[in-house]
């Protein structure tokens, strides 16, 4: 279904559905579906949704909890006191095995770009299913032909060669690989409160401090100062490039970010102390995601991408959070920066949920990586993730995504910015396009971290309301919200509404 036609449906969906909710307050999404109550403070019901789920008929909840405690990893990742079991998702929207229904404003850790089970995403993946589903990179097939020309139309020049893999942290670990191979050094540098993956590799690049172990690893990766312009050193009220900066006071013009030179100059502290006198290369992510949608003083990365280059470095970008359109204003987010990397990696949004990831890099690069390995993959650009990952670049071109980004995007930031005018304990509301970061603190002088045993009520209110978003930041105080590339001002409306809600719920709690 067309973007512009779901619009067009909205108002009467929600005109139809808010009288028959004054009627039988138990109906939403179809006549069966229960929905999550609704507190006294939120004042808009929740959006329509013209899908039926299919009736659960799985495992017992009781059942699934003793599986995944006896066989499954005992890393604990699951959000809730009672974790959801999810059982359907459509576009938005989540169901549970209970029948409640869910805005999906996390899209499964950014990954769902275009709506979970996408009509014309789903058809492709079915006919091409019945049609071949795997033969490995050592026999040719036209998906991925089809794809590698597509995605290297949308790339400038000299990106134009593509390595297909399976995960973002594949993608990286093979972004190492080339770098080194390329410039014939060791050490690469990533900020602190970056996140790369969580492979061995990989592990190094990544800093926060969660995913760091006891063991040594990740060896010649060098971490250097994050230029966080809200809980950073310095920063201002010109650094960000998005219509919502921070409240700290500076003295700058809004062409000349001082903040931008003193973290620069930290930088460069880094390349004289830190590492050998040439270097590998440089990862950073254009907005960093795990971290809590963190973004830089505008120019940083112009500079740092040049001073790498001076070391004998190549300078990566991870869009593996922020490619495909979802910042609004640019396809890619090295794009906002102004800067072209020499390898960009990208995984989850490239499948809308599929596992697929893919490395692009110059012709010169390829060759040096092909001069020292003999590159594989086996799953790597699989006929079924190619016909998937062409699909979702299609929807993304004829339901102008890229555009809705922007537009829904912008009006989100700047809703969910109001939040910071009305609470003491919303410190920074931060983003570009569908990628929005809330982050909570104890008081906004001292800007400590709200403590977590309090942003994970908060975060189970707008759970128990029918909102689902993300966590980030190094003490997990910042919600990421980052919904699919398809969702609505309306849906934002509900979604700032349950949003403020949860908030005074929680005021009132620590008045009591």
């Amino acid at each position: 279904m067309s973007l512009a036609w779901r619009n067009l449906q909205k108002p009467f969906y929600l005109e139809t559905s808010l009288r028959i909710l004054q009627m039988r307050p138990s109906l939403s999404c179809a006549s069966r579906i229960a929905v999550p109550k609704l507190t006294l403070h939120t004042k808009h019901s929740m959006p329509p949704c013209d899908f039926s789920p299919e009736k659960y008929q799985s495992l017992a909840y009781s059942r699934v909890l003793a599986i995944h405690k006896q066989h499954l990893s005992p890393v604990d990742t699951a959000y809730f006191r009672k974790p959801l079991l999810l059982h359907q998702g459509h576009m938005e929207w989540l169901f549970d095995s209970e029948g409640n229904r869910y805005l999906d404003f996390f899209s499964g850790i950014v990954t769902v770009s275009v709506g979970h089970c996408h009509p014309k995403v789903s058809a492709v993946a079915k006919k091409q299913i019945d049609r071949l589903w795997h033969t490995s990179s050592v026999f040719f097939h036209s998906p991925m032909h089809e794809y590698a020309e597509k995605l290297s139309a949308l790339l400038p020049e000299p990106l134009k060669v593509i390595f297909l893999v399976n995960s973002g942290s594949e993608a990286n670990d093979l972004a190492m690989v080339m770098a080194r191979a390329h410039s014939n050094h060791t050490d690469i540098i990533s900020f602190r409160g970056a996140y790369h993956g969580c492979s061995p590799y990989t592990l190094g690049l990544t800093n926060v401090g969660i995913y760091k172990m006891e063991v040594p690893g990740g060896i010649g990766c060098q971490s250097t100062m994050c230029p966080d312009v809200f809980r950073g050193p310095w920063g201002g009220i010109h650094c960000r490039d998005s219509p919502v900066q921070t409240v700290r006071d500076c003295s700058c013009a809004p062409d000349c970010c001082q903040a931008k030179e003193r973290y620069i100059e930290q930088f460069k502290d880094t390349l004289n102390t830190s590492v050998a006198t040439s270097i590998a290369g440089f990862f950073a992510e254009p907005i960093q995601g795990v971290n809590g949608v963190v973004q830089y003083p505008k120019e940083f990365l112009k500079e740092a991408f040049a001073l790498v280059r001076e070391r004998g470095g190549v300078c990566i970008a991870d869009e593996v959070q922020t490619g495909f359109g979802r910042l609004g204003s640019h396809f890619w987010g090295f794009q906002t920066h102004d800067v072209l990397p020499d390898i960009v990696t990208m995984a989850k949004g490239i499948g809308n949920g599929f596992p697929m990831a893919a490395v692009v890099t110059t012709p010169e690069i390829a060759k040096s990586l092909a001069k020292r390995l003999l590159h594989f993959s086996t799953f790597g650009g699989n006929p079924l993730a190619c016909a998937i990952g062409s699909a979702v670049l299609e929807v993304i071109e004829e339901e102008n995504l890229q555009r809705n980004s922007q537009e829904v995007g912008t009006y989100m930031l700047l809703k969910f910015a109001k939040l910071r005018d009305e609470f003491d304990i919303v410190g920074d509301v931060r983003g570009k396009g569908l990628m929005v970061g809330i982050e909570m603190v104890q008081d906004k002088i001292s800007r400590q971290p709200l403590p977590k045993t309090e942003v994970n009520q908060i975060h189970e209110d707008c759970k128990d309301m029918g909102l689902l978003v993300g966590r980030g930041g190094n003490f997990s105080q910042t919600f990421r919200i980052v919904p699919p590339m398809c969702v609505t001002k309306m849906e934002v409306d509900f979604a700032y509404e349950v949003f403020r809600a949860a908030l005074i719920q929680h005021m009132e709690r620590r008045a009591k």
